[in-house]
């Protein structure tokens, strides 16, 4: 069935988690939305990357899957409540008679939604991973030597080319595009975060405007962002190392350091370990605060996790200090960034526990520093 000369087109999205397969996905809406322009397009998150979909240009409608508080809460023995907010969840799931319906998480509980919605066209990757392929009518192969962002743009390929039963080009091609939606109220709350740090960090710009709450206006390229934070234990770099690493890019480069991430704990610990004083955001800002926080930012030095593809997606450059991951599929995309790595035989293990961690402890902090200046120069040439 092709979707054109239809009088509507109600196509449903499926992709659930995490902040950076969200954000990879992006791209994807944006061709899907060229493709289709009068399209009412409805995509299923969850909650932890809802904020980057809520008022996105090319969504007519954003579902919240509270999966995870369902869950919780029917182990903790509350029945009644989970329970309406998932009929009421499924009653406006399919409120619309979906023409196409797609799955790019390619997951058992991605395809069971993909099931539940009752749409025509049920597309997926063929493949059995937790017996997402058995759920869809339409498959395409899932490459993954491909870097995430390429794969998922194989779905729009697929519709484009190969889905249509004429084999006529419908989407037009166009470099991937990643709209984050960051506005006035998220510059706000920054600036206020920000004005009372004006002695530790020069990121306000003491000779600009103010916004409308009196906070300054915070300066393009004036700090390096920091986010030292990642959910899987292999992924993370020594406390030390990170407090070393911010001590040396403020005495030396003379540039201060925002620290960031979802919990303050672990930035607490660095800034204990710090000889200088950082800015610590940890747990104060929301997914669209910490993006225009690193629109704002020279660079911006992570681990593999969300704020690295957030940053990415972004425009700005970014260093990646990667472990059991591999970069070519889940590295930061586009041209500017730098992956720094250690080449064991071992990687990628893709493993969440690691008894050595060599891959991370191996990464020095002179090796991070020297990109870090190195960077940093080029953005000022």
């Amino acid at each position: 069935m092709d979707l054109e000369g239809l009088e509507t087109v109600n196509i449903l999205l499926v992709k659930l988690s995490a902040i950076g397969d969200v954000i990879h996905t992006l791209p994807a809406l944006a061709a899907l939305r060229r493709c289709y322009p009068d399209a009412d397009i409805t995509w299923v998150v969850e909650e932890a990357a809802a904020d980057l979909l809520s008022g996105h240009p090319d969504l007519d409608r954003v579902l919240v899957s509270r999966r995870k508080a369902w869950m919780k809460d029917l182990r903790r023995g509350r029945i009644t409540a989970p329970l309406r907010e998932m009929r009421a969840f499924l009653r406006e799931l399919r409120s619309r008679p979906y023409d196409l319906v797609i799955d790019f998480h390619g997951l058992f509980k991605s395809a069971v939604i993909v099931l539940l919605s009752g749409g025509k066209r049920k597309l997926g990757y063929d493949s059995l991973q937790e017996g997402s392929g058995l759920f869809y009518n339409e498959k395409i192969p899932e490459e993954m030597g491909k870097h995430a962002v390429d794969r998922y743009l194989d779905f729009i390929r697929y519709l484009s080319d190969g889905g249509r039963a004429d084999g006529k080009t419908v989407c037009p091609a166009a470099a991937p595009e990643f709209t984050i939606v960051i506005g006035e109220e998220e510059q706000r709350r920054m600036a206020a975060l920000l004005q009372g740090q004006a002695d530790i960090l020069d990121a306000v710009d003491k000779g600009g405007g103010e916004t409308q709450s009196g906070g300054r206006e915070i300066s393009k390229g004036r700090f390096v962002a920091v986010n030292p934070v990642a959910l899987w234990e292999t992924k993370l770099w020594e406390d030390k190392k990170f407090a070393d690493l911010c001590d040396r890019i403020q005495q030396k480069l003379g540039i201060g350091v925002i620290l960031t991430g979802g919990e303050a704990g672990p930035l607490n610990r660095i800034q204990a370990l710090m000889k200088t004083e950082a800015v610590n955001l940890g747990g104060q800002t929301t997914l669209r605060d910490l993006g225009f926080l690193y629109s704002k930012a020279a660079l911006v030095i992570t681990t593999d996790s969300g704020p690295m593809h957030l940053a990415s997606a972004l425009g700005t450059p970014v260093i990646a200090l990667f472990g059991p991951t591999d970069p070519a599929r889940t590295g930061p995309y586009g041209p500017g960034h730098r992956v720094i790595r250690r080449g064991l035989d071992c990687m990628p293990c893709f493993r969440k526990q690691c008894e050595t961690t060599r891959c991370m402890r191996e990464i020095a902090v002179e090796e991070v520093f020297a990109a870090t200046k190195e960077m940093l120069t080029q953005a000022k040439e």
